[in-house]
């Protein structure tokens, strides 16, 4: 499994189908085409769950203040329907990255082994990554908590 990139270290590229934003349902996203601009991409497990909702939520009531700093990016392994689905539900004003084949996932060490009532399974580990003008990261959110992972956002941006 790759690690985790760490500030300073080039972000991994990739190119994903997305939804939402200023992109069309299952247009295709490249992290290189971005470069000039700051990115957070930041990884949650799944759509419409608790967690995850209050997270992009969060993002949401923030966007006046975030928007003018970043690019904001949200990657799951939910296909672009379902993106599209929660998108709507909750008027996210960003786009959603839908990483089916797990790429993304694996390439910035999120996909993990994970642990709930006793049971072992993979999944995507809650965490931001902020990628910097130059493509290189500059701060990442191992295990952020939903509900504080805007202010922390706003600090390093």
């Amino acid at each position: 499994m790759a690690q985790q990139p760490q500030p300073g270290k080039k972000a991994p590229d990739f190119s994903a189908p997305v939804a939402g934003g200023n992109y069309e349902d299952g247009e295709t996203v490249q992290l290189s085409s971005l470069k000039g601009e700051k990115v957070v991409l930041y990884f949650y497990p799944k759509d419409d769950t608790p967690g995850c909702t209050k997270q992009a939520c969060g993002l949401r009531d923030a966007w006046g203040e975030i928007s003018k700093k970043a690019k904001v990016f949200g990657v799951s392994i939910d296909p672009v329907k379902k993106h599209r689905k929660f998108i709507d539900k909750y008027e996210l004003p960003f786009p959603l990255i839908s990483d089916e084949d797990k790429k993304i996932v694996e390439a910035y060490g999120v996909w993990v082994e994970k642990k709930l009532y006793g049971k072992t399974y993979m999944g995507t580990e809650r965490t931001t990554f902020v990628i910097g003008e130059d493509s290189k990261v500059l701060a990442v959110f191992p295990k952020v908590k939903p509900g504080e992972h805007v202010e922390k956002l706003l600090e390093v941006l």
